[in-house]
């Protein structure tokens, strides 16, 4: 049980890292390079939904970690 959680802890955090490196490291920088208002507006949303994600992550880890600090 724990080498399985282990291997899916360690791949989602190598598909964070991939995403996000894809998105800083080539697409965001490609849409801001083109400069036109479309791109950067997908610029913008891309960048937003990367931050919930990054949020959201956050969260899911500190709950899973505590998970009865808050309730009762």
């Amino acid at each position: 049980m724990f080498a399985m959680k282990l291997t899916l802890t360690v791949l989602g955090a190598l598909l964070y890292l991939v995403g996000t490196l894809g998105w800083f490291g080539w697409f965001a920088i490609d849409l801001l390079d083109t400069g036109t208002t479309e791109a950067l507006l997908y610029a913008f949303a891309g960048t937003c939904a990367w931050l919930l994600i990054s949020f959201g992550l956050a969260i899911h880890i500190i709950k899973t970690a505590r998970p009865t600090v808050g309730g009762r």
